[in-house]
């Protein structure tokens, strides 16, 4: 897909096919571009705590990002490949049919709004993504570096959890 890059190989997503909750990110980085897997790094066991923390299980989820495989020298993704991605990632949506998009990020917000809005504008409000409702959030490589971002996506996931019709376990804390 890319060229001159460093990817060993295609990262889809993984995840319940008929999940209510889909995340979605930016591309793979290295440790999920080594296991061919979403999330699978240090900001992968977070978004893990993240999910458990509204009462599901990462299998209860679809977990994808825009692109599918790594950038090269994991630079942000050009156009072009955005481009090749999409259509990979417009099917996912379609087949799964989630009642609920989270996007993870700067990145993954503003390609599936198709806006420059920065995120911390975005987050906190529903928005329509081709009929299903999708929260735009941090994403957990930000609150690895700046921690002062989980109370927001608490309330996000909050606010997911709300919408799903999901009863949040007493006791739990933001991740």
């Amino acid at each position: 897909m890319f060229t001159g890059g460093d990817q060993n190989q295609y990262c889809f997503g993984e995840g319940d096919p008929d999940a209510d909750l889909m995340f979605v990110g930016e591309a793979p980085g290295k440790d999920e571009d080594a296991q061919g897997r979403p999330f699978v790094g240090r900001a992968g066991q977070l978004l893990t705590k993240i999910i458990e923390s509204i009462g599901l299980k990462r299998e209860d989820v679809f977990i994808a990002n825009i692109l599918k495989c790594r950038p090269p020298a994991n630079r942000n993704p050009e156009t072009k490949e955005i481009a090749l991605c999409s259509p990979y990632l417009i099917k996912q949506i379609s087949l799964i049919k989630p009642k609920v998009i989270c996007a993870l990020g700067k990145f993954a917000a503003q390609r599936l709004l198709e806006t420059e809005t920065p995120i911390s504008k975005l987050r906190g409000n529903f928005y329509d993504y081709h009929g299903v409702k999708l929260m735009p959030t941090y994403h957990p490589a930000y609150l690895l570096r700046n921690s002062i971002g989980k109370k927001d996506v608490w309330e996000d996931m909050q606010a997911i959890a709300k919408e799903l019709g999901l009863k949040v376990p007493q006791g739990r804390s933001r991740a």
